[in-house]
């Protein structure tokens, strides 16, 4: 069951913010300027400590009646998850080769085009690999979400600290690794799969 509200935490965080962050990665790839205070205020996100970030949550979203509990904690993991999603996207798009650019260009693609067939495919591995970062991540944020009610294997460890039961927080510890691990390993199978031939052989 907490494996479960973990999961489903991070999942739908993890979600979100690619939906978001990758195409504002590939936006800002065009706006030299803007990507530079985006991946700034993205990096300077990622130095609050995520305790912190949840108790700033609570009274913004208090104003609603979500001040703690699922809310709060999916706001600030996708939060989080937006640097490594969004710098790799950016580094992912401005790194493909500029010859690949101009044949692409030469052929009559328009900007859609180019981006559908050629830039995104080349930049795929780089961007999934900011992908399985950000999952990593929320993964061990998301453990500390119990302690604003958003439940996860995060509740064995709070339980645990709270009663000072070594072995439940030792419990909740690992389940959050090995969760990590294995979902890290998953991606990299699908990262394999969805990767460009010349990405495989490298």
């Amino acid at each position: 069951m907490m494996t479960w509200e973990h999961i489903q935490l991070v999942g739908l965080a993890v979600g979100v913010a690619i939906l978001l962050g990758v195409p504002f990665g590939i936006y800002i790839t065009q706006h030299e300027t803007l990507s530079n205070l985006v991946l700034t205020v993205a990096g300077i996100i990622m130095t609050i400590p995520s305790i912190a970030l949840f108790g700033i949550m609570i009274p913004i979203l208090s104003v609603i009646n979500q001040g703690i509990g699922f809310l709060p904690a999916f706001l600030a993991l996708v939060l989080y998850s937006q640097l490594p999603i969004i710098r790799n996207t950016f580094i992912a798009i401005k790194n493909v080769d500029p010859n690949m650019r101009d044949a692409a260009i030469g052929m009559g693609m328009t900007t859609w085009q180019r981006l559908r067939k050629v830039e995104i495919p080349i930049a795929l591995p780089v961007i999934m690999a900011g992908i399985r970062t950000a999952v990593v991540l929320t993964i061990g944020i998301g453990a500390i979400a119990a302690y604003i009610g958003a439940g996860g294997l995060g509740e064995y460890i709070a339980r645990g600290i709270s009663t000072s039961y070594t072995t439940m927080v030792q419990v909740g510890a690992v389940s959050v690794s090995v969760l990590a691990i294995v979902a890290d390993y998953l991606l990299g199978r699908i990262q394999k799969q969805v990767s460009p031939k010349t990405a495989h052989s490298k």
